[in-house]
């Protein structure tokens, strides 16, 4: 038992330690070079479910297949169209971001979106008389998700409203989303002032015409590839969209110029859409949408198919329990605030945008967007870490999204329930902040993450979902 031992203290010790921090400290203190490894218990009250879950026989073939269905999805865009059309929304139905939920309980942005979205369908003269309509349930509202489309902050879709239609041939899934409004006073950040009414109307009128031609006459577009080279070229996917947007006008350009339309709406749709730096961002989530959506109703999977937050509340989804919802308190982001706002101004956590985290992107792929950090109130380690703890909780990396810095690795993807119960580690979030107060519309940007509450009720599911052995 000796003999290895010899020799031990012939050179200066290099200790790996893991636990509590104190005993890393008192090495250090004696100038001991020391590797602390990140662990902490699971999270708590999850012990006897992880038992449950991690002896299911089934899950390691099932989170495989639920990864290579996610990594294996297409997006092309192949049309705009209204929501009524491409949705089947009937007049006086909105759709929202996040899980369900009521107007008694609406966050204020969500509730100043719905106003205006009243008041664009013309079913209110008056934003007080919205706000009555909506108070006393003359509308129905329902999640985006529930009709495989995704929304941006508050998300809310009427059916006047035009949207991107993307397939996925592969899986034969069809996933929407709104046209972007640009930053600043916007529907989707709870904004409904005239100005704002006034562009969606020239959006529905001009915009989302425009766009239907130029896309039709061009044919489909991978917006997949898009995705996947964009982060070569400093992007993310969620806040920073620069290359993406940029590359979209690209391949849409040469029709646009060419469709059906005065030269003066034609040059103020390029002129708008060129401008607006999250021009990509609403092609990027439904994207993702079709990415989660091929790994949904996989008995045994305990991977992530859904985050959203509609202000109130942050919702998971998961590919062994269907449509159920698993829901907390949405929290606050953390981060770099616009003008004289600030902490007390922000709203809770909100939007669907967060599907692009759950495919493997935005808040999971900061380190190939340095930039992004001087959006949301990091730094770029922060951002090169926060990458790499993705890893400790996701089932693969994306063979097409890769980030250049971390030697092409592919981004961390398939968020696991598990994972996350054991380690303690919440995804990250990188998101604009929208005003507390309905009207207000972007007071900022930052960094969230979920409750983590949502986590152990998903795996106490999953867990009940197991098979009986007796």
């Amino acid at each position: 038992m000796t003999a290895p031992l010899h020799g031990l203290l012939s050179e200066d010790p290099v200790v790996a330690t893991a636990g509590v921090g104190l005993f890393a400290d008192a090495l250090r203190d004696q100038a001991v070079t020391v590797t602390e490894a990140q662990w902490q218990p699971p999270m708590e009250g999850t012990e006897g479910h992880l038992v449950t879950v991690l002896a299911d026989p089934r899950r390691a073939e099932a989170n495989a297949l639920a990864f290579a269905r996610m990594t294996a999805a297409g997006a092309d865009l192949v049309d705009v169209r209204p929501a009524r059309e491409a949705l089947g929304l009937e007049r006086g139905t909105f759709l929202h971001a996040g899980p369900p939920i009521e107007w008694e309980r609406a966050s204020g942005p969500l509730r100043g979106a719905l106003i205006g979205a009243v008041l664009f369908e013309g079913l209110a003269d008056t934003p007080e008389e919205a706000e009555r309509q909506l108070a006393a349930a003359a509308y129905d509202l329902e999640p985006c998700h529930h009709r495989d489309a995704v929304g941006p902050m508050a998300g809310v879709v009427s059916p006047s409203m035009w949207v991107y239609e993307l397939r996925d041939e592969v899986h034969d899934h069809t996933s929407w989303c709104s046209l972007n409004e640009g930053l600043g006073k916007v529907l989707r950040y709870g904004a409904y002032g005239p100005e704002v009414v006034d562009r969606l109307h020239w959006m529905n009128a001009v915009l989302g015409p425009l766009l239907q031609q130029a896309v039709r006459a061009r044919g489909p577009v991978d917006i997949k590839a898009i995705l996947a080279q964009m982060l070569q070229m400093g992007d993310e996917g969620h806040n920073r969209n620069r290359a993406g947007s940029l590359m979209l006008l690209r391949e849409l350009l040469p029709t646009l110029i060419t469709a059906d339309g005065s030269s003066s709406d034609i040059a103020e749709a390029v002129r708008f859409s060129g401008a607006n730096e999250h021009f990509f961002l609403n092609l990027g989530m439904p994207a993702c949408k079709l990415s989660t959506l091929a790994a949904e109703g996989i008995p045994g999977a305990t991977v992530v198919t859904t985050m959203a937050r509609n202000g109130t509340d942050f919702g998971i989804r998961t590919a062994g329990t269907g449509d159920r919802w698993f829901t907390g308190p949405a929290n606050t982001p953390n981060g770099l605030f616009l003008g004289d706002y600030g902490p007390d101004d922000a709203n809770p956590d909100i939007g669907d945008s967060a599907i692009t985290e759950t495919a493997g992107i935005g808040g999971f792929a900061m380190a190939a967007a340095p930039a992004i950090v001087r959006f949301v109130g990091g730094d770029v380690p922060m951002a090169l870490r926060a990458t790499r703890t993705m890893y400790e909780i996701t089932v693969g990396e994306h063979p097409a999204y890769q980030v250049p810095i971390l030697e092409f690795r592919g981004t961390a993807t398939g968020i696991d329930v598990v994972a996350v119960a054991r380690t303690g580690i919440l995804p990250q979030i990188n998101t604009g902040m929208a005003g507390r107060v309905a009207g207000t519309g972007q007071v900022g940007a930052g960094l969230v993450t979920p409750p983590a509450e949502c986590f152990p009720a998903a795996l106490a599911a999953l867990a009940d979902a197991v098979p009986s052995r007796a």
